[in-house]
């Protein structure tokens, strides 16, 4: 298990990507949150499975229809377990 914090940059505010992401992250099972940026990007950070997240990674990467994702950041780091869900923060 293992942390993964997420920058996505792009046309990625205004089109549903918050929610898009949860989603994603639900089916998925992993925990953690999404929220904007000041600066127009999308933060994202989870938990869970190194192999899992990867592929929570290539869903980030697509986005949902009306998004263009430009970029893509992460950085993995420790599981902590503080998260017992994933949401959407303001």
């Amino acid at each position: 298990m293992v942390s993964a914090h997420f920058r996505v940059t792009g046309m990625v505010q205004g089109v549903g990507y918050r929610y898009f992401a949860l989603r994603q992250a639900n089916m998925f099972g992993l925990n953690g949150y999404v929220k904007n940026r000041a600066d127009g990007s999308v933060e994202v950070e989870v938990e869970g499975e190194k192999d899992i997240i990867e592929n929570f990674r290539s869903i980030l990467e697509q986005g949902p229809g009306f998004s263009t994702v430009d970029h893509v950041e992460v950085s993995y780091g420790p599981y902590t377990g503080k998260y017992s869900k994933f949401s959407v923060e303001y």
